[in-house]
Protein backbone atom coordinates (compact mmCIF):
# COMPACT_ATOMS: atom_id res chain seq x y z
CA UNK A 1 0.00 0.00 0.00
CA UNK A 2 1.58 3.33 -0.93
CA UNK A 3 1.92 5.61 2.27
CA UNK A 4 0.08 8.70 2.34
CA UNK A 5 1.11 11.84 3.60
CA UNK A 6 -1.28 13.33 6.56
CA UNK A 7 -1.39 16.74 4.86
CA UNK A 8 -2.76 15.82 1.72
CA UNK A 9 -5.66 13.28 3.00
CA UNK A 10 -7.32 16.37 4.45
CA UNK A 11 -6.21 19.25 1.43
CA UNK A 12 -6.28 19.88 -1.76
CA UNK A 13 -4.94 23.34 -3.14
CA UNK A 14 -6.31 24.75 -6.14
CA UNK A 15 -3.00 25.40 -8.66
CA UNK A 16 -3.30 29.48 -9.23
CA UNK A 17 -0.24 28.86 -11.64
CA UNK A 18 -2.17 26.96 -14.16
CA UNK A 19 -5.44 29.62 -13.85
CA UNK A 20 -6.35 32.52 -16.03
CA UNK A 21 -8.51 34.86 -15.19
CA UNK A 22 -10.03 35.22 -11.96
CA UNK A 23 -13.03 32.38 -11.51
CA UNK A 24 -11.52 29.25 -10.33
CA UNK A 25 -13.34 26.23 -12.41
CA UNK A 26 -15.52 24.34 -9.57
CA UNK A 27 -13.06 20.89 -9.88
CA UNK A 28 -10.30 22.71 -9.07
CA UNK A 29 -12.06 24.65 -5.68
CA UNK A 30 -9.51 23.96 -2.52
CA UNK A 31 -10.73 21.61 -0.37
CA UNK A 32 -9.92 21.41 3.73
CA UNK A 33 -12.47 19.02 5.73
CA UNK A 34 -11.70 17.80 9.13
CA UNK A 35 -14.10 14.12 8.64
CA UNK A 36 -14.23 13.54 4.65
CA UNK A 37 -16.82 14.23 2.66
CA UNK A 38 -20.28 12.96 3.68
CA UNK A 39 -23.11 11.10 1.16
CA UNK A 40 -26.09 13.12 1.30
CA UNK A 41 -29.28 12.75 -0.25
CA UNK A 42 -30.77 16.22 -1.28
CA UNK A 43 -34.42 14.86 -0.95
CA UNK A 44 -34.14 13.81 2.58
CA UNK A 45 -31.52 16.90 3.86
CA UNK A 46 -33.41 19.36 6.36
CA UNK A 47 -32.30 22.57 7.83
CA UNK A 48 -33.22 23.29 11.32
CA UNK A 49 -33.30 27.02 12.09
CA UNK A 50 -34.38 28.22 15.88
CA UNK A 51 -33.11 29.81 18.83
CA UNK A 52 -33.89 33.25 19.80
CA UNK A 53 -36.71 33.50 17.06
CA UNK A 54 -40.37 33.70 16.97
CA UNK A 55 -40.77 30.48 15.34
CA UNK A 56 -38.90 27.48 14.30
CA UNK A 57 -38.73 25.74 11.12
CA UNK A 58 -37.10 22.44 9.30
CA UNK A 59 -36.96 23.30 6.13
CA UNK A 60 -36.11 20.83 2.97
CA UNK A 61 -33.85 21.55 0.06
CA UNK A 62 -37.09 22.24 -2.12
CA UNK A 63 -38.02 24.61 0.49
CA UNK A 64 -35.04 26.51 0.18
CA UNK A 65 -35.22 26.68 -3.42
CA UNK A 66 -38.56 28.06 -3.82
CA UNK A 67 -37.10 31.21 -1.99
CA UNK A 68 -35.56 34.68 -3.39
CA UNK A 69 -32.12 33.80 -4.86
CA UNK A 70 -29.09 35.87 -5.16
CA UNK A 71 -26.13 35.62 -6.81
CA UNK A 72 -22.56 36.87 -5.79
CA UNK A 73 -19.10 36.38 -7.44
CA UNK A 74 -16.36 36.47 -3.97
CA UNK A 75 -13.51 34.41 -2.68
CA UNK A 76 -13.65 31.61 -0.19
CA UNK A 77 -9.92 31.04 1.62
CA UNK A 78 -8.90 29.01 4.16
CA UNK A 79 -7.55 30.44 7.38
CA UNK A 80 -4.26 28.51 6.82
CA UNK A 81 -3.82 29.86 3.71
CA UNK A 82 0.50 30.51 3.84
CA UNK A 83 1.27 28.77 6.59
CA UNK A 84 3.85 26.66 4.99
CA UNK A 85 6.04 30.06 5.77
CA UNK A 86 5.23 31.02 8.87
CA UNK A 87 8.71 29.79 10.39
CA UNK A 88 10.81 29.08 7.25
CA UNK A 89 10.58 28.74 3.58
CA UNK A 90 10.97 25.79 1.92
CA UNK A 91 12.40 27.09 -1.61
CA UNK A 92 10.95 24.01 -3.39
CA UNK A 93 6.86 24.98 -3.00
CA UNK A 94 4.92 26.19 -5.75
CA UNK A 95 2.28 28.81 -5.79
CA UNK A 96 -0.23 25.80 -5.60
CA UNK A 97 1.50 25.05 -1.67
CA UNK A 98 2.21 28.77 -0.81
CA UNK A 99 -0.99 29.81 -1.88
CA UNK A 100 -3.68 27.42 -3.15
CA UNK A 101 -5.96 27.49 0.11
CA UNK A 102 -8.29 30.34 -1.84
CA UNK A 103 -10.35 30.00 -4.91
CA UNK A 104 -13.18 32.66 -6.33
CA UNK A 105 -16.20 31.27 -7.84
CA UNK A 106 -20.25 32.53 -8.61
CA UNK A 107 -21.98 31.50 -5.66
CA UNK A 108 -25.74 30.89 -5.46
CA UNK A 109 -28.74 30.94 -2.76
CA UNK A 110 -31.14 32.42 0.28
CA UNK A 111 -29.99 35.52 1.23
CA UNK A 112 -29.70 35.07 4.98
CA UNK A 113 -31.89 37.94 5.88
CA UNK A 114 -34.84 36.55 4.23
CA UNK A 115 -34.29 33.50 6.63
CA UNK A 116 -33.95 36.28 9.60
CA UNK A 117 -37.02 37.63 8.40
CA UNK A 118 -38.76 34.31 8.33
CA UNK A 119 -38.00 33.04 11.68
CA UNK A 120 -38.39 36.15 13.19
CA UNK A 121 -34.79 36.47 14.77
CA UNK A 122 -35.26 38.22 18.27
CA UNK A 123 -33.38 41.73 18.35
CA UNK A 124 -31.73 40.27 21.55
CA UNK A 125 -30.51 37.41 19.06
CA UNK A 126 -26.41 38.52 18.00
CA UNK A 127 -24.70 35.32 17.51
CA UNK A 128 -26.01 32.07 15.35
CA UNK A 129 -24.60 29.02 15.23
CA UNK A 130 -24.33 27.46 12.18
CA UNK A 131 -23.54 23.58 12.50
CA UNK A 132 -22.69 21.15 9.21
CA UNK A 133 -23.74 17.53 8.86
CA UNK A 134 -19.99 15.81 8.18
CA UNK A 135 -18.94 13.27 10.60
CA UNK A 136 -16.76 15.61 12.41
CA UNK A 137 -20.07 18.19 13.50
CA UNK A 138 -18.23 21.62 12.39
CA UNK A 139 -20.13 24.08 13.99
CA UNK A 140 -19.03 27.71 14.45
CA UNK A 141 -20.51 31.16 16.28
CA UNK A 142 -20.63 34.01 13.95
CA UNK A 143 -21.41 37.15 15.55
CA UNK A 144 -24.28 38.78 13.63
CA UNK A 145 -22.82 41.77 12.43
CA UNK A 146 -24.78 44.25 10.09
CA UNK A 147 -22.05 43.04 7.24
CA UNK A 148 -22.97 39.23 7.93
CA UNK A 149 -26.61 39.88 8.25
CA UNK A 150 -26.48 41.64 4.80
CA UNK A 151 -24.22 39.65 2.63
CA UNK A 152 -24.11 35.99 3.91
CA UNK A 153 -25.90 33.29 1.54
CA UNK A 154 -27.17 29.64 1.76
CA UNK A 155 -25.71 28.45 -1.11
CA UNK A 156 -27.20 25.82 -3.56
CA UNK A 157 -25.16 26.84 -6.38
CA UNK A 158 -21.65 27.24 -7.70
CA UNK A 159 -20.64 28.34 -10.78
CA UNK A 160 -23.81 27.61 -12.31
CA UNK A 161 -24.10 23.87 -11.27
CA UNK A 162 -25.32 22.74 -8.01
CA UNK A 163 -22.61 22.63 -5.36
CA UNK A 164 -19.84 19.69 -5.41
CA UNK A 165 -20.09 17.32 -2.36
CA UNK A 166 -16.57 18.00 -1.12
CA UNK A 167 -17.65 21.69 -1.50
CA UNK A 168 -20.38 21.36 0.83
CA UNK A 169 -23.75 19.42 -1.28
CA UNK A 170 -26.69 20.17 -0.69
CA UNK A 171 -26.36 23.18 1.40
CA UNK A 172 -23.45 25.78 2.85
CA UNK A 173 -23.80 28.95 4.51
CA UNK A 174 -21.47 31.35 2.67
CA UNK A 175 -20.32 34.48 3.95
CA UNK A 176 -18.07 36.54 1.74
CA UNK A 177 -14.21 37.77 3.08
CA UNK A 178 -14.43 36.04 6.18
CA UNK A 179 -12.71 32.63 7.56
CA UNK A 180 -13.70 29.73 5.51
CA UNK A 181 -14.31 27.50 8.45
CA UNK A 182 -17.39 30.00 9.14
CA UNK A 183 -18.66 29.14 5.50
CA UNK A 184 -19.56 26.05 6.89
CA UNK A 185 -20.55 22.98 4.70
CA UNK A 186 -23.59 20.50 4.56
CA UNK A 187 -25.51 22.82 6.43
CA UNK A 188 -27.99 21.46 8.55
CA UNK A 189 -28.76 23.50 11.77
CA UNK A 190 -28.66 27.43 12.70
CA UNK A 191 -29.34 28.46 16.07
CA UNK A 192 -29.90 32.05 17.43
CA UNK A 193 -28.39 33.69 21.14
CA UNK A 194 -27.13 36.13 22.52
CA UNK A 195 -23.46 34.93 23.33
CA UNK A 196 -21.15 32.44 21.30
CA UNK A 197 -21.83 28.92 21.72
CA UNK A 198 -18.04 28.32 22.24
CA UNK A 199 -17.65 24.97 20.42
CA UNK A 200 -14.44 22.55 20.14
CA UNK A 201 -14.04 24.50 16.61
CA UNK A 202 -13.36 27.97 18.47
CA UNK A 203 -11.24 26.94 21.60
CA UNK A 204 -9.34 24.03 20.56
CA UNK A 205 -9.10 24.73 17.02
CA UNK A 206 -9.67 28.22 14.94
CA UNK A 207 -7.91 29.96 17.52
CA UNK A 208 -4.53 32.27 17.36
CA UNK A 209 -1.97 31.48 19.36
CA UNK A 210 -0.14 35.38 20.04
CA UNK A 211 3.74 36.28 20.29
CA UNK A 212 3.01 37.14 24.66
CA UNK A 213 1.11 33.56 25.14
CA UNK A 214 -2.18 34.29 24.58
CA UNK A 215 -4.77 33.04 22.19
CA UNK A 216 -6.82 35.33 19.88
CA UNK A 217 -10.51 34.27 19.26
CA UNK A 218 -12.54 35.34 16.59
CA UNK A 219 -10.17 36.93 14.10
CA UNK A 220 -12.89 35.84 11.45
CA UNK A 221 -11.91 38.24 8.37
CA UNK A 222 -9.75 37.21 5.78
CA UNK A 223 -6.69 39.78 5.77
CA UNK A 224 -5.79 42.04 2.39
CA UNK A 225 -3.65 39.95 0.65
CA UNK A 226 -1.33 39.00 -2.80
CA UNK A 227 0.70 36.81 -4.69
CA UNK A 228 2.51 36.74 -8.27
CA UNK A 229 1.13 33.70 -9.78
CA UNK A 230 3.80 33.89 -12.69
CA UNK A 231 6.67 33.40 -12.93
CA UNK A 232 6.12 31.74 -9.37
CA UNK A 233 7.94 28.98 -6.93
CA UNK A 234 9.61 26.03 -8.99
CA UNK A 235 8.89 27.99 -12.53
CA UNK A 236 12.05 28.56 -14.62
CA UNK A 237 12.49 32.00 -17.17
CA UNK A 238 14.75 33.46 -20.02
CA UNK A 239 16.06 36.80 -19.64
CA UNK A 240 14.17 39.14 -21.73
CA UNK A 241 10.67 40.42 -22.12
CA UNK A 242 8.54 38.32 -18.79
CA UNK A 243 4.77 38.85 -18.12
CA UNK A 244 4.54 39.07 -14.32
CA UNK A 245 0.49 38.28 -13.64
CA UNK A 246 -0.73 37.78 -10.13
CA UNK A 247 -4.15 37.87 -8.19
CA UNK A 248 -4.88 40.00 -5.29
CA UNK A 249 -7.46 40.20 -2.55
CA UNK A 250 -9.41 41.68 0.49
CA UNK A 251 -11.78 40.85 2.96
CA UNK A 252 -12.26 44.30 3.95
CA UNK A 253 -13.63 45.53 0.39
CA UNK A 254 -12.48 46.31 -2.99
CA UNK A 255 -8.27 46.22 -3.94
CA UNK A 256 -7.42 49.69 -4.83
CA UNK A 257 -3.80 48.85 -6.09
CA UNK A 258 -1.42 46.59 -6.54
CA UNK A 259 2.50 47.39 -6.87
CA UNK A 260 5.70 44.79 -7.68
CA UNK A 261 8.82 45.22 -7.24
CA UNK A 262 11.40 43.41 -9.26
CA UNK A 263 14.44 44.32 -7.34
CA UNK A 264 13.80 42.84 -3.58
CA UNK A 265 11.16 45.74 -2.51
CA UNK A 266 13.41 48.83 -2.85
CA UNK A 267 11.57 50.10 -5.58
CA UNK A 268 7.94 49.47 -6.83
CA UNK A 269 5.75 49.81 -10.25
CA UNK A 270 2.33 49.92 -10.17
CA UNK A 271 0.82 46.89 -12.00
CA UNK A 272 -2.59 47.19 -14.53
CA UNK A 273 -5.64 45.61 -13.35
CA UNK A 274 -8.13 44.02 -14.86
CA UNK A 275 -12.17 44.24 -14.78
CA UNK A 276 -14.35 43.63 -13.07
CA UNK A 277 -12.68 44.82 -9.78
CA UNK A 278 -15.23 43.39 -6.99
CA UNK A 279 -15.23 43.77 -3.08
CA UNK A 280 -14.71 40.33 -1.63
CA UNK A 281 -13.44 38.96 -4.80
CA UNK A 282 -9.66 38.36 -6.96
CA UNK A 283 -8.81 40.22 -8.99
CA UNK A 284 -6.00 39.47 -11.83
CA UNK A 285 -2.86 41.83 -12.19
CA UNK A 286 -0.22 41.60 -14.90
CA UNK A 287 2.92 44.00 -15.59
CA UNK A 288 5.34 43.86 -18.78
CA UNK A 289 8.88 43.09 -17.23
CA UNK A 290 12.20 42.97 -18.81
CA UNK A 291 14.73 40.44 -16.88
CA UNK A 292 18.22 41.51 -17.36
CA UNK A 293 19.50 37.69 -16.35
CA UNK A 294 20.75 38.88 -12.53
CA UNK A 295 19.47 37.31 -9.67
CA UNK A 296 16.87 39.49 -8.15
CA UNK A 297 13.71 39.06 -6.43
CA UNK A 298 9.76 39.55 -7.15
CA UNK A 299 7.39 40.49 -4.77
CA UNK A 300 3.84 41.70 -4.96
CA UNK A 301 1.80 44.08 -2.23
CA UNK A 302 -1.97 45.54 -2.37
CA UNK A 303 -4.02 47.91 -0.67
CA UNK A 304 -7.68 47.95 -0.71
CA UNK A 305 -10.62 50.66 -0.76
CA UNK A 306 -10.18 51.20 3.29
CA UNK A 307 -6.63 51.75 3.26
CA UNK A 308 -5.43 48.57 4.33
CA UNK A 309 -1.82 47.46 3.14
CA UNK A 310 -0.38 44.31 2.25
CA UNK A 311 2.32 43.78 5.23
CA UNK A 312 5.49 42.82 4.58
CA UNK A 313 6.97 39.63 6.75
CA UNK A 314 8.58 41.45 8.85
CA UNK A 315 5.32 43.93 9.89
CA UNK A 316 3.76 40.27 10.44
CA UNK A 317 5.98 38.79 12.48
CA UNK A 318 6.31 41.83 14.74
CA UNK A 319 3.12 41.67 15.42
CA UNK A 320 1.96 37.58 15.76
CA UNK A 321 5.36 36.23 16.59
CA UNK A 322 6.29 32.53 14.38
CA UNK A 323 4.01 30.54 16.90
CA UNK A 324 0.70 31.32 14.88
CA UNK A 325 -0.73 29.26 12.38
CA UNK A 326 -4.02 31.38 11.05
CA UNK A 327 -3.92 34.74 8.90
CA UNK A 328 -0.76 34.90 7.52
CA UNK A 329 -0.80 37.61 4.58
CA UNK A 330 2.75 38.85 4.33
CA UNK A 331 3.76 40.06 0.88
CA UNK A 332 5.03 36.79 -0.96
CA UNK A 333 9.09 36.82 -2.25
CA UNK A 334 9.77 34.58 -5.07
CA UNK A 335 13.97 34.72 -5.99
CA UNK A 336 15.03 34.15 -8.97
CA UNK A 337 19.00 32.78 -9.71
CA UNK A 338 20.88 33.73 -12.90
CA UNK A 339 19.56 30.21 -14.56
CA UNK A 340 15.99 31.74 -14.29
CA UNK A 341 15.11 29.12 -11.48
CA UNK A 342 12.19 30.79 -9.55
CA UNK A 343 12.14 29.55 -6.07
CA UNK A 344 10.18 30.24 -2.74
CA UNK A 345 11.93 32.59 -0.19
CA UNK A 346 11.03 34.62 3.07
CA UNK A 347 11.98 38.20 1.85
Amino acid sequence: MRKVDPSNAINSKTPQHKLMGTITPSDLHYERSHAGVPDLDPAKHRLLVHGMTEKSLVLTMDDIKAMPSVSRVAFLECTGNGWENWKTADGNLTVQNTHGLISTHEWTGVPLSFILDLVGKNRRSTWMLAEGGDAAGVARSIPLTDEVMAEAILAYGQNGELLRPAHGFPLRLFIPGWEGNLSIKWLRRLKFGDQPFMTRWETARYTQLLANGKARQFQLVQEINSVITAPSGMMQIKPGHNRITGLAWSGYGKIERVEISTDAGKSWKQAQMNHPILPKAQVRFQMDWNWDGRPTKIVSRSTDDKGNVQPDRKAVIDRMGTNALFHYNAQQTWSIDEKGMVRNVLA
